[in-house]
C-alpha cells in the first residue's frame, strides 16, 4: 500500500510569485508616473524575476 503526500505548492507558489509580479507592476507605473527612472526600473526587473519564476514553479510543481 502506498501513499503519497500532497501539497499546496503548485498552487501556492506560482499564486505567491504572481502577487509579488502584480505588486512589483503597479509600483512600476507609480514610479514611472512620478518620474523615478531608478526605481520603475528595479520594480520592472523584481516584476520579471517574480514572473519568471512562477512560470518556473507551476512547471516543478504542477
Amino acid at each position: 500500500m502506498t501513499t503519497s503526500a500532497t501539497t499546496d505548492e503548485r498552487v501556492g507558489v506560482p499564486v505567491a510569485l504572481g502577487a509579488v509580479s502584480v505588486f512589483a507592476a503597479v509600483g512600476m507605473a507609480v514610479f514611472g508616473l512620478s518620474g523615478d527612472q531608478v526605481a520603475a526600473g528595479s520594480s520592472f526587473a523584481v516584476a520579471m524575476v517574480a514572473g519568471t519564476l512562477a512560470v518556473a514553479g507551476a512547471h516543478a510543481y504542477g
